[in-house]
């Protein structure tokens, strides 16, 4: 072991020992492989010897995005989809959603979007759909309507209404889900399949799954949440099971070195140990700026503070194809156009082409983005780089 994976595993530590994270694993690759492996902490808070590992099983939550987004790009290369038609052509009740304009006291008032959102806008967070967390205007909506946020796993969910008239903000939200949704009509078989079928099974992610088995479950860690008294405590907070529909934006249980493998994929170009899931030039345009003139916010405040604190990006910030771009080189990390994303229970990866680098980190509680939760995560990359 050198010094240098010693000071990563001092990162990991330090955290887990400072009561920042209830656990945590770190994993990174370059173009030859794996070259970081590392975790701290229990499983379960409070659990004794059984520690998280790479192969612990975490709710991976919005990095099911790109895994989604990739599964759109494949039915755009075979000709099933087209990203500039509008929604409603895949999926006929979209042509039903208004774009929620304010408020007669307690009462929404909804109006006709200014123009049809596209699929590429789905693709993009454009459409104006939001979620609760980042949203006050949707938090009230819901709470006006009796209608739950999108974790409850129904259907009523596509009841929300847009937050702007497409194309005009970046609004991040529940895009994706309705990805999913075209995803099915394109493919003509639901997402689990598409999913499994044109991604988890070609790469060997067997460990990826909407629906985790009962093995998968045993070696899952829990939501932890921390008490009054600073000490991180298992929760109840669980994922439905038994979804109407398969969540598109959120809905995967995966592994550290499973979700790896997907990461090394389009570090590679597309393609990981010899298994092609998209073409180079559908890569190329996924690490591009998709959203024009518009930017990604450099601060998001929060619409619910139990779920999450104010998500702080900074400037200079666009969107691909379901990935957060940054335009500029990050002095000791990752370099400019890398691609990233994350999972509202904290966990992060970026993937960097020009370095040749890849990595993520995984740990599983709330609120979001803690300052604590983000300085491991930074340090962790700025060690990472450090050991090259």
């Amino acid at each position: 072991m050198t010094s240098s994976t010693d000071s990563i595993d001092k990162v990991l530590q330090d955290a887990v020992d400072s009561g920042a994270v209830p656990n945590v694993v770190a994993i990174a690759a370059d173009r030859n492989g794996v070259i970081y492996e590392g975790a701290a902490g229990p499983r379960v808070a409070g659990g004794g010897d059984d520690p998280v590992t790479p192969d612990t099983h975490y709710r991976i939550m919005s990095m099911t995005k790109m895994v989604a987004t990739a599964s759109a790009l494949q039915q755009m290369e075979k000709g099933n989809l087209d990203l500039d038609a509008p929604i409603s052509d895949y999926c006929p009740e979209f042509a039903d959603t208004q774009v929620l304009e304010g408020w007669d006291g307690d009462t929404p008032k909804l109006r006709a979007p200014a123009s049809q959102a596209t699929v590429k806008q789905l693709i993009t967070h454009t459409t104006g759909l939001a979620y609760w967390f980042w949203n006050a205007e949707l938090v009230k909506w819901e709470a006006a309507t009796g209608t739950p946020n999108v974790l409850a796993g129904t259907n009523i969910i596509f009841t929300a209404p847009l937050t702007c008239d497409p194309g005009t903000r970046f609004e991040y939200g529940i895009n994706t889900d309705w990805l999913g949704k075209v995803v099915e009509a394109a493919s003509g078989v639901t997402l689990d399949v598409a999913v499994k079928e044109g991604i988890t099974g070609p790469l060997g992610m067997d460990k990826t799954e909407f629906i985790m088995s009962g093995d998968q479950r045993a070696t899952s860690t829990p939501v932890h949440l921390k008490g009054e008294d600073g000490t991180w405590a298992a929760s109840e907070i669980e994922l439905n099971q038994e979804p109407e529909y398969f969540a598109g934006g959120h809905g995967l249980h995966s592994t550290p070195r499973d979700y790896l493998k997907f990461q090394r994929a389009l570090l590679h170009d597309g393609t990981f140990e010899g298994t092609k899931i998209l073409e180079k030039s559908t890569v190329d345009a996924a690490f591009t700026n998709q959203i024009g003139d518009l930017d990604f916010p450099e601060e998001i405040p929060t619409g619910d503070p139990a779920t999450t604190h104010p998500f702080k990006a900074g400037p200079g910030y666009k969107w691909g194809y379901g990935l957060l771009l940054n335009t500029e080189d990050v002095p000791g990390m990752r370099r400019a156009w890398s691609g990233s994303w994350a999972g509202l229970l904290n966990t992060h990866y970026w993937v960097d082409r020009t370095s040749g680098v890849t990595g993520a980190i995984y740990t599983q509680f709330l609120p979001f983005v803690t300052p604590e939760a983000m300085k491991m995560y930074n340090d962790f990359e700025k060690a990472l780089y450090a050991s090259r």
